[in-house]
């Protein structure tokens, strides 16, 4: 399946994805993106473990739209740490890995074809979760969504990986956002959500939500300086050849 079909078909599903942009607070769902400032609210500063990995798990599922989880993962893999250590290993903080119902191959957008390193019952548990924009929706996602949440230095989603957290009951009385294409959605199903336009991503000291696509790559950056500072995270922006400033706070 196409992706732009995909995306215009599942969103009659509540589980749509999309291209990454945002909206102006007073614009139309639907309008073109513009470049706005992140989140309304600065998190607080996360404190890394002084020895070891710290743990990100992604979760992905059928049809996980690709730049969603790739583009944090390049992030957190990208992340060098100095003084963490004498070795190259113990400079690299994060450790990475997916998560979803079973260990077998599934089907990314585009075709790509992944083989998830862990169920939901076998994971190691987190201290970051990342969820995109991707066609499961089961119990067991959900379910490990909300125990994660409890122990998890961040939860974050990217697009409309924001009704995940949704259905998980993570978003009731907090501000969110997803792709500008569903904002009007996200509020429509779930009334008890805070929806906002026209932000790249909006952070909470645990839950954060991002609009998209690039938009993931700035939340994820984002929460990089809350571990380590601004300047690894501008390190690390740099290193990737990326140019946005929208994860400055």
């Amino acid at each position: 399946m196409r992706r732009r079909d995909f995306i215009r078909s599942s969103a009659a599903l509540g589980i749509a994805t999309a291209a990454s942009g945002v909206v102006s607070a007073e614009g139309q769902t639907g309008s073109a993106p513009q470049a706005v400032a992140a989140g309304a609210k600065g998190a607080g500063r996360l404190v890394p473990p002084s020895k070891g990995k710290i743990n990100v798990a992604f979760v992905i599922s059928q049809y996980a739209t690709v730049i969603d989880f790739a583009g944090p993962w390049e992030v957190f893999q990208d992340v060098h740490v100095r003084s963490r250590g004498a070795g190259h290993d113990e400079q690299m903080p994060f450790q990475l890995y997916t998560v979803s119902d079973k260990t077998e191959p599934l089907r990314a957008t585009a075709g790509l074809q992944i083989i998830p390193d862990y169920t939901f019952e076998t994971a190691l548990a987190p201290r970051v979760v990342v969820i995109g924009a991707q066609a499961g929706k089961s119990k067991a996602m959900y379910d490990w969504l909300v125990k994660t949440s409890k122990t998890a230095d961040v939860v974050m989603s990217v697009c409309t990986g924001a009704f995940h957290l949704a259905r998980a009951g993570l978003l009731d009385g907090r501000e969110a956002t997803t792709h500008h294409d569903f904002t009007t959605r996200l509020a429509e199903e779930f009334p008890a959500v805070k929806v906002k336009r026209g932000l790249r991503f909006i952070e909470g000291e645990r839950v954060s939500t991002a609009g998209g696509l690039t938009s993931g790559i700035d939340l994820a950056l984002r929460v990089v300086e809350r571990y380590f500072g601004r300047e690894v995270a501008a390190t690390t922006a740099r290193y990737m050849e990326y140019q946005s400033t929208g994860w400055i706070v």
